[in-house]
């Protein structure tokens, strides 16, 4: 049944992301999460990957892991703005700014938005772009912190934890029949993050660039 396999899903990736809260080896957390990952993708009927693709999955491509990438962002409350942040779809969603977050990475300040999901009960919601998207990582953005599903790397002191090494792709950069909401307009960082997840290991997918040009049509919002 497609709700309890979903279900299952879910519950695996909340309980993976518990286990690396706990962890105080951050590297190590993320090689267990390599790992949990790459078998939920490789066997599990909610994979993103294809089900003709799955059998020759090798796993998925990341930059080595680098300590350097992995800070914590003050949070500063910011003007509440409701926007309708572009998908792979044809329909945006909801989401409402609330605040942003500034850190220190490669010498220099910089701040993202935080969003949280209007739908869905609600859940803290930051993906990004950077300076390696279109060439090296997937173009349309990458994930870091999606609590509704699961993806929470916890706090610090009233801190949040940015570990740019646990950075994923959406599950539409592995097959358009997914929907995912893409980096909004002010998640754009002008430098490289050389962490976290690659491409997809075909390149740029189709998905990817069916992304690429929905959003040159309709614009970022």
């Amino acid at each position: 049944m497609n709700e309890l396999t979903l279900l299952d899903w879910k519950r695996r990736i909340f309980e993976l992301y518990a286990e690396i809260r706990r962890d105080d080896d951050a590297e190590h957390a993320w090689r267990n999460w390599r790992t949990v990952r790459d078998e939920l993708f490789r066997t599990h009927p909610q994979s993103p990957i294809p089900s003709e693709r799955r059998a020759s999955f090798a796993g998925l491509p990341f930059f080595d892991y680098d300590p350097s990438t992995r800070v914590v962002g003050n949070v500063e409350p910011a003007e509440r703005m409701q926007r309708e942040i572009a998908t792979s779809g044809e329909q945006p969603y909801s989401f409402t700014r609330f605040a942003r977050t500034r850190f220190e990475l490669a010498g220099e300040q910089h701040a993202l938005d935080l969003y949280w999901l209007d739908g869905y009960g609600g859940g803290l919601y930051l993906c990004f772009a950077d300076a390696t998207g279109g060439a090296e990582t997937y173009g349309a953005g990458r994930y870091l912190l999606d609590t509704v599903k699961g993806a929470d790397l916890g706090e610090r002191s009233g801190q949040l934890v940015l570990d740019f090494n646990f950075s994923y792709n959406p599950s539409c950069s592995y097959d358009p029949q997914w929907v995912c909401p893409l980096a909004p307009s002010g998640n754009r960082l002008g430098i490289p993050i050389r962490a976290g997840e690659r491409f997809p290991n075909r390149g740029e997918t189709r998905s990817a660039r069916r992304v690429r040009a929905g959003r040159a049509r309709a614009g970022t919002r």
